[in-house]
């Protein structure tokens, strides 16, 4: 951390033409990676990344510099830059920096450092065997195993100092199943804002097996039917349609530039009644969490979309300026080397009232999408294109049998409307979202839901 005296001497510099905000967000950041592939211990990468960035706003413009030597001299520099990139009518004022300290909620047991690379690799061989080993049509296993720690200091001319220590924990698993040329995936990649604790709650012949199980039901699979047809959306990751369809449309990152169909529907019915949905970062020890915002605002739990109706977007400081609302908390960045925006944290769909039976035998003809894969999204207009990585026929209500190949396509504003059973099991999944800010660590989510109708691509 940086002394309190460069940091007012480093903001007042940003602030020497003008400007009426300033900000200094500094990081220290560790990272380790093993990735076993072919049943090999294929990389192990191992690094520290530092640095600083600097923001200054004159009105709703905001300019950004960023340096990865934290000497006085380059710090100084990369505030004149900022300062020297235009011309503001601010008044120039003495900063004097106050420290504001967050109690963290995320308690971490075990660290990193206090277990042997040994015992992490023999976690990774548990998970490879295991799904070897539940049928001879897996013909490969990826497994990667993540840890990081990030140190982050912010710093601004409001008077704000603060900081937060935010540790990461993610084992990402793909299982690959072929027959007669054909292949499918099954993958699972848990995550938590936790220590070595969390692998320890792991079952690794578990995890395996699942990943397994799910790629050689699909690559026995028949082929997907296509048409219009209702569609169960399993939770967890089906969350990730809300997330990519409706969730970038509600950071302010796209509502301040009018780049989104939701920009003036606050305070209007634009889903279905038995819609609540939320972006939370509050969470203790989700893989979403954060203590603080990248911009030093406390986190919290934001209500998006409150029985149908829309009560508030996720907002940044500059997004918020720009449309007259006051931060939520959710001011992300990947590193030191991006300015932060309006982003999620961990964003799903509230519980419901219906069983899951209820909701299945209520479709005489429809899919059951009980794990959702990649897809593309049109910001601007929310129109989606989703595969459906794990899906079952749904006939005369009932769950028949399994099939591949199932492409949901849609609209994010429009889906909204046409679910009409929200069930009970809410299951958050854990991801990385990539926007302008760069890639953060997100939880998508929901209980399983169904959508009356939605076009469904497919072979038959």
């Amino acid at each position: 951390m940086l002394k309190k005296s460069l940091l007012e001497k480093i903001l007042a510099k940003a602030l020497s033409n003008g400007a009426d905000f300033a900000e200094i967000f500094i990081e220290d950041t560790f990272n380790s990676s093993i990735q076993l592939l072919d049943s090999q211990i294929k990389k192990v990468i191992e690094g520290n990344e530092y640095g600083a960035g600097i923001r200054v706003f004159y009105g709703t413009k905001a300019i950004y510099a960023f340096t990865n030597e934290l000497s006085e001299k380059s710090l100084l520099s990369a505030a004149e830059a900022v300062s020297n990139a235009d011309i503001g009518k601010g008044n120039i004022k003495a900063i004097d920096l106050r420290k504001k300290d967050v109690l963290s909620p995320h308690k971490i047991e075990i660290p990193f450092d206090s277990i042997p690379k040994t015992d992490k690799i023999n976690f990774l061989r548990k998970i490879d065997n295991s799904a070897r080993s539940y049928s001879d049509l897996i013909s490969q296993v990826n497994i990667n195993y993540i840890e990081k720690e990030q140190k982050i200091h912010i710093a601004n001319s409001d008077g704000l100092i603060t900081g937060d220590t935010r540790t990461y924990a993610r084992v990402y698993v793909s299982s690959i199943a072929s027959k007669d040329n054909e292949m499918q995936t099954g993958s699972e990649g848990p995550g938590a804002h936790k220590g070595y604790e969390f692998f320890k709650s792991i079952n690794p012949e578990e995890l395996g097996e699942k990943t397994a199980k799910q790629a050689v039901t699909m690559v026995l699979a028949d082929y997907a039917p296509s048409g219009k047809f209702p569609v169960i959306i399993g939770n967890g990751f089906g969350g990730v349609i809300f997330h990519e369809a409706c969730g970038h449309s509600l950071e302010t990152t796209s509502v301040a530039k009018g780049a989104s169909v939701f920009a003036d529907k606050m305070g209007e019915q634009i889903a279905n009644k038995c819609i609540t949905a939320l972006d939370d970062g509050t969470i203790p020890n989700a893989w979403g969490s954060t203590t603080i915002d990248d911009e030093g605002e406390p986190t919290q739990k934001t209500i998006l979309i409150e029985n149908g109706v829309l009560k508030s977007f996720m907002i940044d400081r500059l997004g918020g300026m720009k449309i007259g609302m006051k931060s939520t908390g959710s001011g992300r960045r990947e590193s030191y080397k991006f300015a932060p925006t309006s982003r999620m944290r961990n964003t799903y769909i509230a519980p419901g009232k219906d069983e899951f039976d209820d909701m299945i035998s209520s479709i005489d003809f429809g899919i059951y999408a009980k794990k959702m894969g990649g897809g593309s999204v049109q910001p601007g207009t929310g129109d989606f294109n989703f595969a459906v990585a794990e899906g079952y026929l749904i006939e005369n209500g009932k769950i028949t049998k399994p099939v591949r190949g199932a492409t949901l396509i849609g609209n994010g504003a429009k889906i909204l409307n046409k679910i009409s059973m929200v069930g009970k099991d809410l299951t958050l999944a854990e991801g990385m979202c990539g926007s302008v800010s760069g890639t953060v660590p997100t939880c998508v989510g929901e209980p399983p839901i169904k959508v009356d109708e939605i076009v469904v691509g497919g072979r038959k």
